[in-house]
């Protein structure tokens, strides 16, 4: 019995060394697994040589330069993203993730990265005033699968919401007349009305601010103090401003009314 006892309590031991912690696996693997979407601009997306860019690729290749490893990204469509995080397809989506009690129980998060806001689009001959998603009762508005923007869209009564697998998608179709409207982050907009060049335009401010950060799998306070500390240290040394400026002529890591540090 007593053998029996030894022997389980050692495979316990073991087990709990090989689940470890996940800074141990990214730092003994060399590799960063950094998932994203690559058509949410100016978040990220393919550029003309259909190489990665954008806001996020930068940040994330920058909390991996200091942890001392290489970044590998993937691409995948918002609606499986976290579904594969869930799985251990990567260790974490730098994909403008927004922190809710929802998320909060299945995924640990980073310290907030980004702050912005719901917006609407619309298209430039469009004359009927929408101000918030009670004025799209009876009307159809275009978000992105899975997104916090289906969610606050489903949340109002009588707003048929049509889901679409990204933004290029649903552009498309509010140019062509086939929605009213379509809701994205007020950060995205303009860049993306500008590459899609078609005749849309921002609408008006829906709801709060939102919280984004990088989520990554439960107990794992290594690798949380690790990311943590990268964007910290980016904050400290203006890298992280730097890159802001780049790509939004701000710094988004300050929530709107914040005074500067």
């Amino acid at each position: 019995m007593r053998k029996w006892i030894l022997a389980l309590a050692l495979l316990g031991v073991v087990g709990h060394a090989v689940a470890g912690d996940l800074l141990d696996t990214v730092k003994q693997r060399g590799s960063l697994k950094i998932a994203l979407e690559g058509t949410y601009p100016p978040f990220n997306f393919k550029d003309a040589k259909q190489q990665l860019a954008g806001f996020d690729v930068e940040i994330a290749a920058e909390i991996a330069k200091r942890l001392k490893v290489k970044p590998e990204f993937t691409t995948a469509e918002w609606s499986g993203l976290l579904a594969g995080l869930q799985s251990g397809k990567f260790d974490i989506v730098v994909n403008q993730v927004g922190v809710t009690d929802k998320r909060k129980a299945v995924f640990d998060f980073s310290q907030p990265y980004t702050y912005s806001s719901a917006q609407l689009i619309v298209r430039k001959s469009e004359t009927r005033g929408f101000k918030g998603l009670d004025d799209l009762k009876g009307k159809k508005l275009g978000v992105g699968q899975g997104s916090n923007y289906a969610d606050m869209a489903k949340a109002v009564a009588g707003v048929e919401v049509k889901t679409y697998p990204g933004a290029p998608e649903y552009l498309q179709d509010l140019a062509a007349g086939r929605l009213d409207a379509a809701l994205n982050d007020s950060l995205l907009i303009p860049f993306a009305i500008k590459q899609a060049k078609l005749p849309l335009k921002a609408g008006a401010p829906v709801g709060e601010v939102a919280t984004m950060a990088i989520p990554f799998a439960k107990g794992n306070p290594k690798f949380k103090a690790a990311i943590d500390k990268a964007l910290s240290d980016m904050k400290a040394d203006g890298s992280f401003r730097k890159i802001s400026l780049k790509w939004f002529d701000a710094d988004v890591s300050r929530a709107p009314g914040a005074t500067a540090k």
